[in-house]
């Protein structure tokens, strides 16, 4: 489903830091020994994925359509070594789970950081199944999100990440609720049913993320990454710093700073046509 056959993952577990594993029967390679569809290795590849490649929806702002093929997503995410927002991100971690042998099923998440309001479903996320039982996987939401899979079979418990919680609400007609714990206080981050969604049905869901004039994501640049200690948030100007004990500290990015920033703290590097363009945006606000 996910066309993990298409992808280079050798290439793919380079660019997370896992260069040397291999799917089982997949390719060659060999330091880190073969990688099985097991629960150490979804952890593994999860985290890795997380820690490496930052959340980013750069060409949307640059006026570029964004592409969900496996080849397209793996061109920008992992040849060059770019960062991609949900589709793109949950796109090729499905697929190389897929690859390494793992059962992948997608899900439509309905975003609850924004209160009472309303909002559509708009956020993918994964669904794998190991020993029959079922894990969330989502490396696409962003400085909340989590870094590491979350049990989905034992709702109410709390899981630990590092110095992030993160628990699992059951709602009514089988509705499950991702909630963090920052600063002593629950919040919810998103909600999903148990509908499965595909590939084809997330290029819808991105044709509204990338082009309609009420998605956050349109006109607004926004890059985030959640670190193991301090989750770190650029949205317009404001860059923000979030801490586990609920503490944040913002500070303004300055064009002439911008291109700086995005490398030093996201590991983004654009080239220069790209990078001037984006530095003339962020200006224009001037």
């Amino acid at each position: 489903m996910w066309h993990g056959d298409e992808l280079d993952l050798d290439a793919y577990l380079t660019r997370i830091g896992l260069r040397g594993g291999t799917a089982a029967g997949g390719g060659a390679g060999g330091g880190a020994g073969e990688l099985r569809p097991d629960l150490d290795t979804l952890y593994e590849v999860h985290r890795a994925h997380t820690a490496a490649i930052p959340f980013e929806s750069l060409d949307v702002l640059l006026g570029r359509p964004v592409a969900l093929d496996v080849k397209a997503v793996e061109d920008k995410l992992v040849h060059a070594r770019r960062g991609g927002y949900c589709y793109e991100q949950n796109s090729l971690l499905a697929a190389a789970l897929e690859r390494i042998g793992f059962e992948v099923s997608g899900r439509g998440a309905r975003n609850r950081t924004r209160g009472d309001t309303l909002l559509p479903v708009t956020h993918a996320v994964l669904v794998v199944t190991v020993d029959g039982q079922p894990w969330l996987c989502d490396a696409g939401f962003g400085y909340v999100g989590p870094r590491e899979p979350i049990p989905l079979a034992r709702p109410g418990a709390e899981v630990r990440q590092g110095a992030w919680t993160y628990a699992v609400r059951e709602e009514e007609d089988g509705v499950l609720a991702l909630r963090t714990r920052n600063g002593g206080v629950w919040r919810d981050l998103y909600a999903f049913s148990p509908q499965r969604y595909h590939p084809v049905d997330y290029v819808l869901l991105n044709h509204y993320s990338s082009s309609h004039p009420l998605s956050s994501f349109v006109g607004q640049m926004i890059v985030q990454h959640p670190g193991e200690d301090v989750r770190v948030r650029l949205v317009g100007r404001e860059l923000t710093r979030l801490y586990p004990d609920g503490r944040t500290e913002r500070e303004e990015v300055h064009p002439d700073e911008l291109l700086a920033l995005l490398d030093r703290e996201f590991g983004i590097r654009l080239s220069g046509r790209d990078g001037a363009e984006l530095v003339r945006i962020h200006r224009s606000g001037d």
